[in-house]
């Protein structure tokens, strides 16, 4: 008997799986899209970045090559995955699923194509779709238009529903559990990925005692010593602890695609006065910074106070990057909501709903008294009312030297 090849098909294996939120949070959201959608006369969305899928569906996918997406019409939102996952993005997504195979090349697209319907008006992602993709959109479904709706999506995402808030906040109390046994595995003669792995195993036992429904994936732990402080993103390496060191813990908790951060500099033993001096600074620009996020200032002032901050102690030629950026879906290889950076080109205006860091970094080169890079971060949450710092780990001179 002769196998029929289906170029795509749906299938439910299993029962749908609890989300992160509830239906009526993602039909909430998909509520927002369409008006976005309306708004421009679209027929359909082509979502395909795991930041966009997962906003609007609750799937993650893990992509190893091939492409994925989500298509958003007035009356459906459906994910198309790829068939070596089966039935697991229909279990783990809010609304239909439908499966493309690789028996012949670009199933994914005859896919999409069925979905959104050819000669449409259709939005995308400009910010994601590659030139390749965009090439492929074109020959399958041949659109009346194609308009970017990566911005207005963003925009949708940067105001936090409340459920995502009670989310953060709880990802932000499970950081600050792997920062306290990152601290209780600093000692001389420990490698980077020692100190690393303790924090990164408290932070998923965590995970899993606290949010027992989700996928457990994409934890991780940057700890860093010496000249490896020098950048924020620097990779753990094998080198061992020493006396003197400048230390750099980072802790990213993640939770069903949902980014949060604690970030602190540390020294192994007393700290010499120019180090002091330094990171005393830095802690003083943290301070004035938390101070100043609040509703209806916008992210460019707040920039400018700080940078007069370190400009009166001839310190802001060693500032690295913004001072804060936003929260929300967001890992280390997806999602960014640009448009909430506390940088100087920035002008959006701080409102309640919104979750940002106040993060700032002094890195001094080798060979400058002080050298090392100096951070701290927390993670605050605007309400209408007040700003609540949902970080609780300790920072500075008075908690922060180990081994002393």
């Amino acid at each position: 008997m002769k196998t029929t090849r289906q170029d795509f098909f749906t299938l439910h294996n299993g029962e749908k799986a609890p989300l992160p939120f509830s239906a009526e949070e993602y039909d909430a959201r998909l509520a927002g899209l369409r008006r976005i959608m309306a708004e421009r006369g679209l027929d359909a969305v082509i979502l395909t970045s795991m930041h966009g899928i997962a906003y609007y569906s609750g799937f993650l996918y893990c992509a190893f090559g091939r492409p994925y997406g989500l298509v958003v019409t007035a009356e459906r939102s459906v994910t198309v995955s790829a068939n070596i996952d089966l039935s697991q993005p229909w279990r783990r997504c809010h609304g239909e699923n439908v499966i493309y195979t690789d028996w012949q090349r670009d199933n994914y697209w005859r896919a999409v194509a069925d979905l959104a319907g050819r000669g449409k008006r259709i939005g995308v992602e400009h910010d994601h779709l590659t030139l390749q993709a965009r090439g492929k959109l074109e020959a399958f479904l041949a659109p009346k238009t194609v308009e970017d709706v990566a911005e207005a999506s963003m925009r949708q995402r940067m105001v936090k529903s409340a459920a995502e808030i009670d989310l953060i906040r709880e990802s932000a109390r499970i950081a600050d559990i792997g920062g306290e046994a990152i601290r209780d595995a600093i000692r001389p003669g420990t490698r980077e990925i020692d100190v690393a792995m303790a924090g990164r195993d408290a932070v998923e036992r965590a995970v899993a005692e606290r949010f027992p429904d989700s996928e457990i994936r994409d934890n991780w732990v940057w700890f860093q010593s010496g000249i490896n402080t020098d950048g924020a993103h620097n990779p753990v390496t094998s080198r061992a602890l020493e006396p003197g060191d400048i230390l750099s813990l980072n802790v990213f908790p993640m939770v069903s695609g949902y980014y949060t951060a604690l970030e602190r500099t540390l020294f192994l033993g007393e700290p010499d006065a120019a180090s002091l001096e330094i990171w005393e600074a830095n802690v003083g620009a943290h301070e004035l910074g938390i101070s100043l996020i609040r509703p209806g200032v916008r992210c460019c002032d707040i920039v400018a106070e700080i940078n007069g901050f370190f400009e009166e102690r001839d310190l802001l030629r060693y500032r690295t990057f913004g001072y804060g950026h936003s929260f929300g879906v967001l890992s280390h290889y997806y999602g960014r909501e640009a448009g909430l950076e506390l940088r100087e080109d920035i002008e959006t205006v701080l409102e309640p709903g919104m979750v940002v860091s106040m993060e700032p970094m002094l890195t001094l080169p080798e060979g400058v008294p002080g050298a090392g890079g100096y951070r701290e971060h927390d993670i605050l949450v605007i309400h209408e009312d007040r700003v609540e710092n949902i970080t609780g780990f300790s920072y500075g001179p008075e908690h922060n030297i180990v081994g002393a």
